[in-house]
């Protein structure tokens, strides 16, 4: 018996360490960056500490997402799949955001996270 509780355990233990397999890369670099971008919204739409605690883990979510795709997909087809995952971001920072502060989010974001850039030759 007792060594079925033990096999029980073990087993749960290592079903909740794998809750969210998104947030499972361990990427500083991806933290760092979005911590930045965090940082210059927070300049302009004073959020609070939970709304930023929030925001930062959203951004860093899509960002993990958004390297998948890039390491993925090229061409048009790349820019299709970050153009929806950008709306998607948008989307779920409607959540976080206030009503005020998602309308200057809105009006931010092509300037502090463009979606690509066009080199002229």
């Amino acid at each position: 018996m007792r060594y079925l509780i033990y096999i029980l355990a073990l087993a749960f233990s290592f079903q909740m360490s794998a809750q969210d397999p998104i947030l499972q890369t361990d990427n500083e670099q991806i933290e760092a960056r979005a911590v930045i971008i965090t940082d210059k919204y927070d300049a302009q739409i004073e959020m609070d500490a939970k709304q930023t605690i929030l925001f930062q883990k959203k951004v860093e979510e899509f960002l993990i997402r958004e390297h998948k795709i890039k390491a993925q997909f090229k061409g048009k087809e790349q820019l299709d799949k970050l153009y929806n995952l950008r709306q998607a971001e948008t989307m779920e920072m409607r959540n976080i955001l206030t009503h005020p502060q998602f309308d200057l989010y809105v009006q931010l974001k092509p300037t502090i996270q463009p979606l690509g850039r066009v080199e002229k030759q």
